[in-house]
């Protein structure tokens, strides 16, 4: 069988002969290219065929498919190196962020953020008021041809919109003093988040993607019950329910600590819980995780993104990814993954190493 034939064989409730592998790639090839380490015949539209070579399953870098636009107010974007301060010129004041790159670690930080105190939640309402969305079906469309029986084509619907406010725009400190300062306001503004979040769903949900994804970011020491069960869950079970009847699959990112919030995410309804880490990077072990959600929920993951770079031995990767594969292949309900990303200073070699074990200790039980 190839690798989409694998994959949606577990999707359907079904047994394929081995574990599919799917990766992603993301992050480690947004390395090589600003490292300029990319070679030359996967730049571009050749990345698909990289995945092909390292013998990795296709399914992310995913996208938000469609485009954002403004009506009535003024968004400045200034370039500083590889990251940009953004400034919103609202009616009711100005709004900040500064997204720093950080060479280090080859990604941007937000080391100031457009929410800082409730006093901003007027201003980032009228911000939201007059965001507005427009399909952009092409890439996804495209995908189909260049993904091939490589993998699946996948698209992200927005966050929610309390975890867009945790993640991006104001962070869990400044969320946890607005709501205990302002809290009618907090949730007046919530609703207007809300309105605008769903238009983006909606145009997300009509896409060509045969799976979407909520890249939530959910780690349950950041977000426990009480949060998860008040802001979060009523939102995500909806449009679970809703990218289910649209005859997709359903995805959800909860990349941290599983043990606080797993069953509260799995009853949801997603059909995936992708990116889940185990132990020892996570706090539940390979063998327990499907202990914690219902079996016809599909657990996505398994190999800790550290786990790609020379901080592990080559006999480490293999024994751990054997151990993996040991409950992987107990049921198909599993999908080999990378939990939650192949960093930085991985090596093609240690990842084109999976799809060999895969093919010898992957074969169901």
């Amino acid at each position: 069988m190839d690798i989409r034939s694998r994959v949606l064989a577990v999707l359907n409730r079904q047994k394929p002969d081995v574990v599919p592998w799917m990766g992603d790639l993301d992050y480690w090839m947004q390395w090589l290219r600003v490292a300029n380490l990319m070679p030359q015949q996967y730049q571009g539209d050749g990345l698909y065929q990289y995945h092909r070579d390292l013998g990795v399953g296709f399914y992310l870098q995913g996208y938000f498919p469609f485009r954002t636009v403004y009506d009535g107010i003024e968004v400045i974007e200034e370039p500083v190196g590889l990251g940009k301060i953004t400034r919103v010129k609202t009616r009711y004041g100005e709004l900040r962020e500064f997204q720093r790159w950080i060479d280090e670690s080859f990604c941007i930080a937000w080391t100031e953020r457009f929410l800082k105190s409730w006093r901003d939640l007027k201003a980032l309402r009228y911000f939201a008021e007059h965001t507005f969305y427009e399909p952009d079906y092409d890439l996804a469309a495209r995908r189909y041809d260049l993904v091939g029986d490589n993998g699946l084509v996948l698209c992200y619907l927005p966050r929610s919109p309390f975890m867009d406010l945790v993640a991006i725009t104001a962070g869990i400190q400044a969320v946890t003093y607005a709501l205990a300062d302002a809290p009618d306001e907090f949730a007046e503004t919530f609703e207007v988040l809300k309105r605008k979040n769903d238009e983006a769903c909606e145009i997300a949900l009509r896409s060509p993607a045969e799976c979407l994804m909520i890249p939530e970011n959910l780690s349950s020491e950041v977000v426990g019950k009480r949060f998860f069960n008040k802001w979060v869950r009523p939102h995500d079970t909806y449009w679970a329910q809703r990218i289910r009847e649209a005859g997709k699959y359903s995805f959800v990112h909860i990349d941290g600590t599983l043990r606080g919030l797993i069953r509260e995410v799995a009853e949801t309804g997603f059909r995936v819980l992708e990116a889940v880490t185990p132990a020892p990077v996570g706090d539940i072990t390979p063998e327990d995780l499907c202990q914690w959600v219902p079996p016809d929920t599909v657990i996505w993951g398994g190999i800790p993104g550290v786990y790609f770079t020379d901080l592990v031995s080559d006999e480490q990767f293999d024994a751990f990814v054997i151990r993996v594969l040991e409950v992987w292949k107990s049921a198909p309900r599993y999908v080999l993954g990378v939990a939650d990303q192949v960093p930085p200073l991985a090596r093609a070699e240690r990842i084109a190493r999976v799809r060999p074990l895969v093919e010898k200790y992957g074969h169901y039980n």
